[in-house]
């Protein structure tokens, strides 16, 4: 079994150690309290990282202001832990800070611990908090590039795209069907995955909403659903027509534009001119004829939207010089 040990888990750890010492350090008491704080605070993302520290932050402070109404105006009994409860917890989630109600209950057994609300002790607890949160939010400053593997995901799809694009010209010129599909689920998974890291990377910056890769694996995904449609159709055409040459070599030109460095504009064109074709033909003779025609001509359609879902996207950075490319079809 291979053992690893990733990156936030070396945070965590070292953040609980760093905000334990320095608690600790200067005096405070139930120190490790900020360890604690400092493990829930530190998540996958900047952004729910923050989030986090900010939920908790409010439930904190909520819960030390409800302990000294609840505990000093009734008192310190078990009972009324329970009836604190049943407000607090309420009041937190309507402040949408849910998140800290385990960490503020925490404080709460604190204040109730202490048998007394004096100054001292809310700044104790006030230490604990910021020292937990802060050291958190140093902690989470750091998050390695996901560039690498956004590309990886990148030449996964394209290559799983031309394979099945090969496929499709194969069974166009020759009718062969020993395809498995397995590319099908294959290429489903890593857009799946692919977007999920691309998420993952914009909730790191803060100051952008969504990111080039995002936009272009949703593009991948519209045109993944266009070739799920069209598979069915264009694999139980009755019989073979000249038509069917056309749109294979047509089909084969496309699989080869899938990388970065071209532009869609030229299979529009390409598209535009097989159509054109098209209608200039003599009409089908027979219904097999004219059935076989009429699933190449929606396939064709077909694949002139999965070319405009491209057209508007503004392209990827290409490794080292950075220049900005279109990529494809």
């Amino acid at each position: 079994m291979k053992f690893r040990i990733g990156y936030r888990t070396l945070k965590t750890a070292l953040g609980t150690a760093i905000s334990i010492i320095i608690a600790q350090y200067l005096g405070l008491e139930n120190y490790v309290s900020a360890g604690i704080l400092t493990i829930l605070c530190i998540q996958v993302t900047k952004k729910r990282s923050l989030q986090a520290s900010w939920h908790r932050f409010q439930a904190c402070i909520i819960a030390m202001a409800f302990s000294a109404v609840f505990f000093e105006g009734i008192a310190y009994h078990p009972l009324v832990i329970g009836l604190l409860l049943l407000f607090f917890i309420p009041t937190v989630v309507m402040f949408k800070a849910k998140e800290g109600v385990v960490t503020s209950s925490v404080i709460i057994m604190h204040i109730y611990s202490a048998e007394k609300v004096t100054a001292a002790l809310l700044l104790n607890e006030l230490g604990i908090i910021t020292i937990g949160i802060g050291v958190a939010l140093i902690m989470n400053l750091y998050m390695p590039s996901v560039d690498n593997k956004l590309k990886e995901y990148q030449r996964g799809i394209e290559a799983h795209f031309k394979k099945i694009f090969s496929e499709i010209v194969l069974y166009l010129k020759n009718q062969d069907s020993s395809w498995d599909g397995r590319e099908l689920t294959e290429t489903a998974r890593l857009i799946e995955q692919a977007k999920g890291l691309a998420i993952q990377d914009v909730e790191n910056n803060f100051l952008r909403d969504e990111n080039l890769y995002y936009q272009y694996f949703r593009i991948r995904e519209k045109q993944f659903e266009i070739i799920e449609r069209v598979l069915p159709s264009i694999t139980s055409i009755p019989r073979h027509v000249e038509q069917a040459n056309i749109v294979a070599e047509f089909v084969e030109s496309l699989s080869r534009g899938i990388h970065p460095g071209n532009t869609v504009l030229i299979y529009l064109e390409k598209l535009m001119r097989m159509k054109t074709e098209f209608e200039n033909m003599e009409l089908p003779k027979t219904r097999e004829e004219f059935e076989a025609r009429a699933a190449l001509l929606h396939f064709v359609n077909e694949m002139e939207q999965f070319l405009l879902l491209k057209r508007s996207f503004k392209g990827l950075k290409t490794g080292e010089d950075k220049s900005e490319a279109a990529v494809t079809n």
